[in-house]
């Protein structure tokens, strides 16, 4: 496969994703808000492609991200069944094993979008405004971090302007009142695991290291 194609695989596997999760979700009004997500990224993506060019890597962390997070809308993140899809392989619950209280698939998607989305961030950085030294793996980390904050702010006003009446459904904070903070912290916990993976592994350092001089 041509190294061009592979976005537009991953394209075409995602919608084929997406349209099987649009059949029947669990809550159709929470999946339209969840969405907006997808509805911006997949656009902004695609038509600017050509102008700024992310490596197979990081459409793959992109593809990663929205699979989970479609994921998540079909069902409302607060009620992903994986305790149930754990028990059927292996006999016993996530829960029990763990002694979960709550539903973390919520805090799954938080930690890997900030482990995966962090890696177009750099590629942003390298791109238009190359920071040096350090700064190039502190930079991505606090761009995460940023709109973490951006995007929880939007998710509260979306609840409370757009739908209200979904509630804790649409914010899936399970009676948590440090939801929001735990989800930040989460992203930028994996921001940070994923930029130090690429700073000290030989392979994925030289790839980073050839676009910032390309």
């Amino acid at each position: 496969m041509k190294q061009e194609r592979f976005p537009l695989a991953l394209l075409a596997v995602f919608i084929a994703f997406w349209v099987w999760m649009a059949i029947d979700p669990v809550s159709r009004e929470d999946w339209l808000l969840e969405n907006a997500l997808t509805a911006v990224t997949l656009p902004l993506l695609f038509f600017t492609r050509k102008r700024l060019r992310f490596s197979n890597f990081a459409y793959g962390c992109f593809f990663v991200f929205l699979t989970l997070h479609t994921l998540g809308s079909h069902y409302t993140y607060s009620l992903v069944p994986y305790d149930d899809w754990w028990q059927r392989l292996t006999g016993d619950t996530l829960n029990n094993v763990f002694g979960f209280e709550r539903n973390h698939y919520d805090r799954l998607v938080h930690f890997m979008y900030g482990f995966l989305i962090v890696v177009p961030s750099l590629e942003v950085f390298i791109a238009y405004a190359p920071p040096q030294k350090m700064w190039r793996i502190v930079m991505p980390v606090f761009f995460v971090m940023a709109h973490s904050v951006l995007y929880e702010m939007i998710e509260w006003s979306a609840a409370l302007v757009v739908a209200p009446e979904l509630g804790e459904a649409y914010l899936g904070t399970q009676g948590d009142v440090w939801d929001a903070q735990k989800d930040m912290a989460l992203a930028t916990a994996g921001a940070v695991v994923m930029m130090l993976l690429i700073r000290w592994s030989p392979i994925w350092r030289h790839e980073w290291r050839r676009r910032s001089v390309s």
